[in-house]
């Protein structure tokens, strides 16, 4: 299939989908099937990480596509133990000899872990693995503005992405507007929360009536109209399709404002707070 997603081009002059493919728990044969059928659906950006321990998984899944690697646009991330630089080099590199890959086009920190306060240090090997062209973008997860002002402070190079949790639920108002001040992109994770909870919201079921669409493609709309790069996940070809019909409607002002109020102060889903939570 051709279905076309529209692109934006990052701060450092690349270009990346506005919607992307979540593989996270998809994993052997069976997830190697679910990632080549997103990439045959027309997906072209797909996100990995070290510690979802399916690189290969990812790798394997090209192999079955027809797509050309040049047409993708793949993401992996640094795990938190191995921030310190020499370890944050090895671990890129693994991730490349994991997914059997010449480069990754976007490669993230994982979480900042400001514990450790290694952050700085894994973000300068990310820096120099891209000069040597093992990566073409470098960005970071999780990263609150006052972690992205060190790494500029420090560096003199913001990142180009900032993956963050952001769903109608927690819809990070303050954090969207300083990437967009920065001219950091904001990518989506979790961008469907739990999809139960979201999928049976009375709120959500109006507007997605109202427009005779589903609730999932109303959400991801969301994203899109803020601005935000969501990267759903789903082993269904159907709901894969679904997920990326998102172009050919638009919420109204009042539907998005309807949206933004659904956000919680304590929104997040798992209490992962950036500020004191470390993943290793």
């Amino acid at each position: 299939m051709t279905n076309q997603i529209p692109e934006i081009t990052l701060n450092d002059g690349t270009n990346i989908p506005v919607l992307g493919f979540g593989t996270y728990k998809l994993w052997g044969n069976d997830g190697g099937a679910a990632i080549a059928s997103a990439i045959d659906q027309g997906y072209r950006l797909i996100d990995t990480a070290y510690n979802y321990e399916n690189e290969g998984t990812v790798g394997a899944a090209l192999k079955r596509t027809s797509v050309p690697r040049e047409a993708l646009r793949i993401t992996s991330k640094l795990p938190g133990r191995y921030h310190t630089y020499d370890k944050a080099v090895k671990a890129i590199q693994e991730s490349l000899y994991r997914a059997g890959l010449d480069y990754y086009d976007l490669y993230l920190i994982h979480w900042p872990n400001p514990k450790q306060d290694n952050y700085v240090e894994a973000w300068q090997a990310l820096i120099d693995a891209k000069k040597w062209g093992l990566i073409r973008s470098i960005g970071v997860c999780n990263f609150l503005p006052e972690h992205l002002e060190r790494l500029e402070k420090e560096t003199g190079v913001l990142p180009s992405i900032n993956q963050v949790e952001l769903h109608p639920y927690f819809n990070q108002e303050k954090q969207r507007k300083w990437h967009e001040e920065h001219g950091v992109a904001t990518e989506s994770w979790s961008p469907l929360a739990r999809a139960n909870d979201v999928f049976n919201d009375d709120t959500i079921k109006e507007i997605a009536n109202k427009y005779g669409r589903t609730a999932s493609q109303v959400i991801l709309r969301w994203h899109y109209q803020h601005g935000a790069i969501a990267i759903p996940k789903s082993a269904s070809p159907a709901r894969q399709l679904e997920n990326m019909s998102i172009f050919d409607f638009a919420l109204d002002d009042e539907d998005m404002a309807t949206l933004d109020g659904l956000t919680k102060p304590d929104g997040r889903m798992r209490d992962q707070d950036p500020a004191v939570y470390e993943e290793f």
